[in-house]
């Protein structure tokens, strides 16, 4: 599935990319607490009902090549190999499952939290996807803790289509949203810069991630 806005201003935004592929993980911003229509909210809570990965979800032979790859562009962020392969394979499968992409997912996580299970921002926000705690208050349980893999990833993917919803698909308005830095261009441009240079999937399979670099390049703020 694919989010994207409009190519506007190509020039000048597919050179900011190139400089943010190579800067330091984006500094997280203040995601805004919103009232939300009681419909929207049960639609929410319901999405993020737990769904354990199914059991040798790890050892489908589609989902070997992907597993292969990815821990290698993460075995320096996460160096204990069991741990970034249950890592991964949460993000495939909650991905999967929210209908997104992998590949953006951990782009998100590179940039929010550099992969760091118990991350907290200057602005409370937790964990893998640096999910605010007003989210558990508004959708979900006091038991349900941010610091939990798939609790954490569930809710950031949930939250995440949420804004892609609001934003009628268009991705970096979506990503604003996600990093309270709405309007602003660095973060979603360090996404799409992490996406093309280290997260994207080489492959000739079907899983393989569809050229997008110069789509990314050319969605300009707005």
């Amino acid at each position: 599935m694919t989010f994207f806005g409009n190519p506007r201003r190509s020039g000048a935004v597919a050179t900011l990319l190139a400089a943010l592929a190579v800067a330091c993980p984006a500094v997280a911003g203040t995601q805004a607490e919103e009232h939300l229509a009681p419909s929207v909210r049960a639609g929410l809570t319901r999405a993020i009902a737990d769904a354990p990965v199914p059991a040798n979800y790890e050892n489908r032979g589609e989902l070997l090549p992907w597993l292969a790859q990815m821990s290698h562009q993460l075995a320096r962020n996460v160096p204990d190999e069991r741990e970034r392969r249950a890592l991964l394979m949460t993000v495939h499968y909650e991905a999967t499952r929210a209908g997104l992409d992998p590949q953006l997912v951990l782009s998100v996580m590179y940039h929010e939290s550099g992969f760091k299970k118990y991350a907290v921002s200057f602005a409370g926000a937790r964990g893998y996807m640096q999910v605010m705690p007003f989210w558990v208050k508004q959708i979900g349980t006091p038991d349900q803790n941010l610091f939990h893999l798939r609790t954490n990833l569930r809710y950031g993917m949930v939250i995440l289509r949420h804004y892609l919803a609001i934003e009628n698909g268009d991705l970096y308005r979506a990503l604003g949203r996600y990093n309270g830095s709405l309007g602003r261009p660095e973060y979603p441009m360090a996404v799409f810069a992490a996406y093309n240079r280290r997260f994207q999937y080489v492959s000739a399979g079907p899983q393989a991630s569809a050229p997008i670099a110069a789509t990314f390049a050319t969605a300009a703020p707005r």
